[in-house]
């Protein structure tokens, strides 16, 4: 069953439906790279230009300066509290249930918030606990913790209880482990945060996710151009052929292509930038729409390629 869509506003559909009948925007700010007072202007930028999602993580290390940008936002009345859907994500060292309660109110008061909108699993795997967030043997190698997530997803249970989020979700799971979280969980997931683009299409994914009425929301739409890790000879997918002539077609940026893709599949979608030029732009994608041929025709572009990896 593929998810619900309301409507805001002119023009399409600007949001979806959750299963626990809460709407999310279909169109977000990620801010994975947003730092200081560059990722503070962007997020005031964004929600002025008419973003309401705000995709966070306490890893991407930037949540005081989001949190500036959002107590600036309420101040100023651009939009009331809930107006907004903020989303953060539980890290790699606090899946030990007795952790993931302080884990979520750090964030909370970084981002100078009383609730989130949802809390997500970060990643499905565990690390040793500690101060550090990237724990390292004397080798190198990652220290990992013995913690079963599905113990973690009952801690998180209690945080929608506590009033400290609205919602809870997963991000990077694969179809074993939302399984796994499915068959014990008295709050049911209501996100699936997923790299997602025509190189990498999850189509599958999608389809489990749609089918237990799970919304999955996109990251790295435009295929994570400006990670410090991309090689020199790499094939960007921004300027693939496919987009070049696309973009031609309906005159529109690639980035455009690409974010008004997601949404037709049904995705939420959180592109990156903190180029107030670009976060304009990419917010130009509902009064128009892809041909089903050329939606097709990206869909064929998939080389299960990802352009995100978790620290080794």
């Amino acid at each position: 069953m593929a998810p619900t869509c309301g409507s805001r506003g002119a023009g399409q559909a600007r949001t979806i439906k959750l299963n626990n009948g809460m709407e999310i925007p279909v169109l977000g700010l990620g801010t994975w790279g947003s730092l200081g007072d560059q990722g503070t202007e962007a997020v005031f930028n964004a929600v002025q230009v008419g973003y309401r999602l705000i995709d966070c993580a306490p890893i991407y290390q930037n949540e005081p300066c989001i949190g500036s940008a959002i107590r600036s936002i309420l101040e100023n009345k651009v939009v009331k509290r809930e107006e907004l859907f903020i989303i953060s994500k539980l890290w790699n060292t606090f899946h030990r249930p007795d952790l993931v309660e302080e884990a979520i109110c750090m964030s909370l008061n970084d981002l100078k918030l009383d609730y989130l909108d949802s809390y997500l699993i970060h990643w499905p795997m565990a690390y040793s606990e500690g101060e550090s967030l990237i724990p390292r043997d004397a080798c190198g190698k990652i220290k990992f913790s013995n913690v079963d997530y599905v113990d973690t997803w009952k801690a998180m249970e209690n945080l929608v209880k506590l009033g400290l989020t609205k919602s809870i979700g997963l991000s990077n799971f694969n179809k074993e482990q939302i399984e796994r979280i499915l068959d014990i969980s008295t709050v049911r997931p209501v996100i699936h945060q997923i790299e997602c683009h025509p190189y990498l299409t999850q189509h599958k994914m999608m389809e489990y996710c749609q089918k237990n009425k799970i919304v999955v929301i996109s990251y790295s739409p435009l295929g994570a151009p400006a990670r410090p890790w991309a090689l020199g000879d790499e094939q960007r997918l921004l300027d693939d052929k496919m987009l070049e002539k696309l973009s031609v077609k309906y005159n529109k940026t690639p980035a455009q292509i690409l974010i008004r893709y997601q949404i037709q599949r049904g995705n939420v979608v959180i592109p990156k930038s903190v180029t107030k030029e670009r976060i304009i732009s990419n917010f130009d994608v509902f009064e128009w729409s892809l041909e089903e041929e050329d939606a097709k025709e990206l869909d064929s572009m998939n080389q299960n390629k990802r352009f995100i990896t978790l620290f080794k």
